[in-house]
């Protein structure tokens, strides 16, 4: 009776301490080790990547180190492309759809056909004798402190693990202790799946180089051990005994230094690495990882109150949500969790975010691991300034400046043009021409669209400098591509894309909506920007002309925005992508307020594509209804991202929802919809696309209750507010940057200016 009371108690606390959103609100946990590589739990310092399985008797830690990949520097054109461009227009005009796809394949394609793929590097594996049999087991991701930790008792004995990846330091630490004085004893070695490879113990240190089969890239690896008990090698494993705590120090580098520079030095790198972080103490180490991560992290809140689901494990709180969908802390940790994964994953200097973040266990990893900007590599970033981590988004901008670099070639010699060109795909060497198939391959708005990304940053922080020297060039040089390649369609006389596709449905074609969205959107950027900076008035006035040239949207006859130039959309269709609904989100071209009609168009095609989809389709559905200002709708999706795949014998096998580590499955893995899916629900929250911000514009019934902290706006503002039975409470609005403010709620709408750094506070009818 006393036990029963007890436990009684202990849940009481803990649920109580959970509503008032302590530290454990934001735990993924779990009460068994990982099996697979969906059930590990990611670390990341943007550099370095490890999934973690948790294991008593044997656990692995796979790592990745950003840069290794399979290739070289290569330039992907296709000299002499262009010549071949008239024609394959003239066959698309014709109607002769396949004779241009099979011209284009022959003489219009990337150099190789295929870009390259991203790599693992290896595994730490780490060796506990006699820890087959342990009790009270509990493995835990804390998002606040991005700190995994292990827990079990064997033999008597208590052990920990923890493990982070520490930014500051440039490595995986991992801290393993007992709770009895020399009761802690292990081995461990390392390993990889490249063929060329091979592992070395000297001291206290183990060392893995890798090769790359396909390519010019090596690797180095190093982990040290620093215990208090006793080391010893044999056999390039380390064996350590008669120990309380050991502190072990992983770092890897490779030769990469840019995409047209493989001179590096990996063992230098590593080395300085190890030597830098493996003298300091683990709470130094801790201590510096906490200060770096929190200053990004702890910048934004969210919560739609919990339940008693919250005191669930991980694994069973997805299988009962995708059933009752009762669990609003689900959510919030969900949010958090894609935060987390941005952080880790995508840092000023590092590479951006790819389909799997830095995450990947295979040597042939799904669609290479690469970055496809058709809008997987775009939605991985959807999060990045909404939730207040702007500075996760450098990373994307770099990498769009060495495609601007690497995309004139492509532009000159693909379609003699000026300026510079993206299609589908990038890799780490920057390809920028067609790749794959002609039937999806030649899609031409992927550098105008991520372009975007930079005017986006300048739309949420106001940064004019920034605007001048970094977005405006990229965007020029976007655009400029786009005043040589518009041709006239010779039915409507209109300016179209030709050829490009709209993406992955429907083959090659002349003038998908998607395209000239995008290009819109670019152009009237452009010409917003030269007005700011008071400069290239020339350029701007050349674009404004041809903005009103370049084919509109058009609702067709089933109701529908049509997806092409024709009138052709098939209701039936289910395709995953949605990509001539672009300018409903993440463009703003269309809206309830200036264009309703095309707004009911936009929600009829959704209709009709439905609501099935993958992870990342389900994600962008998820924005969409928000933008249609339904929120019950757009709940109902969040509700399919939940469903569970393979977790335990529950398997879904239709289409996109949650491993049990909550990674987005396509399946398989993809991490975008880890990205695209927390956007959308904070567009549920507050939008501020259409030129006010508009204060819970989707509110689900569901979600009757919440607040948000630290959430940006467009136009330079922070707002924190909080609601209530549906209904908003109180708000506070901070002007980083001084511009004038328009505010909607409930039908009301107020303006008023601001001052740099100023705050202002209104109750819930926005009265101040």
């Amino acid at each position: 009776m006393r036990l029963k009371v007890f436990m009684l108690y202990t849940l009481v606390v803990f649920f109580t301490s959970a509503t008032k959103g302590n530290d454990n609100d934001l735990k993924l946990w779990y009460g068994r080790p990982a099996e697979k590589w969906t059930e590990a739990l990611p670390v990341g310092n943007g550099s370095l990547g490890a999934m973690i399985f948790g294991g008593a008797e044997n656990e692995r830690i796979q790592f990745n180190e950003e840069t290794l990949w399979t290739g070289a520097p290569h330039d992907y054109s296709h000299p002499g492309a262009s010549a071949y461009l008239d024609t394959i227009r003239q066959l698309l005009f014709q109607g002769r759809q396949k004779d241009a796809e099979a011209l284009a394949m022959k003489e219009f394609m990337s150099v190789p056909l295929g870009q390259k793929a991203y790599q693992p590097f290896g595994d730490l594996k780490l060796y506990f004798p006699g820890h087959g049999d342990f009790s009270r087991y509990s493995r835990e991701l804390d998002l606040r402190k991005a700190l995994h930790r292990v827990t079990y008792q064997s033999g008597g004995v208590t052990f920990t693990r923890e493990t982070f990846a520490s930014r500051p330091d440039r490595a995986i630490v991992i801290r393993l202790s007992a709770d009895r004085k020399k009761g802690l004893g292990f081995s461990m070695g390392l390993d990889a799946l490249h063929e060329e490879k091979m592992v070395k113990a000297s001291g206290n240190t183990l060392r893995l180089d890798v090769q790359v089969k396909e390519g010019a890239l090596r690797g180095v690896a190093f982990v040290r051990v620093v215990t208090d008990g006793t080391t010893e090698v044999r056999e390039n494993r380390l064996f350590i005994s008669g120990a309380q705590t050991a502190t072990l120090v992983l770092t890897a580098a490779t030769n990469y230094v840019t995409y047209r520079d493989v001179s590096g030095d990996p063992e230098q790198i590593a080395r300085q690495q190890l030597q830098s972080a493996g003298p300091k103490k683990f709470k130094t180490l801790l201590r510096r990882h906490l200060a770096d991560y929190t200053s990004l992290f702890n910048r934004f809140d969210v919560s739609f109150g919990t339940n008693s689901q919250a005191l669930l494990p991980t694994n069973q709180r997805i299988i009962d949500f995708s059933k009752t969908a009762n669990d609003p802390q689900l959510l919030a940790l969900y949010i958090q969790y894609g935060r987390y994964l941005l952080i880790s994953s995508s840092r000023p200097g590092t590479q951006p975010a790819n389909l799997q973040g830095i995450w990947n266990e295979q040597l042939r990893p799904p669609w290479d691991s690469k970055w496809t900007v058709n809008i997987n590599a775009e939605m991985n970033y959807w999060p990045a300034e909404v939730t207040g981590l702007p500075e996760c988004h450098e990373a994307l901008f770099q990498m769009v400046e060495e495609c601007a670099e690497a995309g004139k070639t492509t532009a000159r010699e693909h379609y003699n043009c000026p300026g510079w060109v993206l299609h589908h795909n990038t890799d780490i060497w920057r390809g920028t021409a067609p790749i794959n198939a002609s039937d999806h391959g030649i899609w031409v708005t992927g550098g105008a669209w991520l372009s975007l990304h930079l005017w986006e940053h300048f739309l949420f922080t106001q940064d004019r400098e920034f605007l001048a020297a970094r977005a405006y060039p990229v965007m020029r040089g976007a655009a400029e591509f786009f005043t040589r390649f518009l041709v006239r369609d010779p039915v409507t006389g209109k300016l179209i894309s030709a050829p490009s596709n709209s993406p992955e449905n429907g083959g090659l074609v002349a003038g998908p909506a998607m395209d000239h969205q995008i290009i819109r959107s670019l152009f009237k950027a452009c010409i917003e920007a030269s007005s700011l900076l008071n400069t290239d008035t020339e350029f701007a006035g050349k674009l404004q002309k041809m903005v009103p040239e370049i084919a509109p949207d058009r609702i067709g006859r089933h109701g529908q925005l049509q997806e092409w130039v024709e009138d052709k959309d098939d209701p039936n269709n289910k395709h995953r992508h949605v990509s001539h609904l672009w300018a409903v989100h993440p463009g703003s071209e269309i809206t309830w307020n200036s264009s309703p009609e095309l707004m009911k168009a936009a929600r009829q095609s959704l209709l009709f594509r439905g609501d099935e989809g993958t992870g990342w389709s389900l994600a962008w559905k998820i924005n969409f209804w928000a933008r249609f200002l339904d929120g019950n709708h757009a709940y109902n999706m969040v509700k399919l991202l939940f469903r569970p795949v393979q977790i335990d014998k529950e398997v879904y096998a239709g289409g996109g929802g949650s491993y049990t580590n909550l990674f987005d499955a396509h399946p398989p893995f993809q991490i975008d919809g880890n990205f695209g899916a927390p956007a959308g629900m904070v567009e549920m929250l507050i939008q501020s696309h259409a030129g006010e911000i508009h204060i819970l514009p989707a509110l689900p019934d569901a979600l009757p209750d919440g607040f948000i902290k630290g959430v940006r706006a467009r136009g330079g503002f922070v707002l924190d507010f909080e609601w209530k039975s549906g209904k908003l409470q109180k708000l506070k609005v901070r002007s980083i940057a001084g511009q004038p403010c328009k505010l909607s709620y409930a039908g009301k709408t107020i303006s008023f200016d601001t001052a740099k750094n100023k705050s202002y506070s209104f109750d819930g009818s926005l009265e101040n």
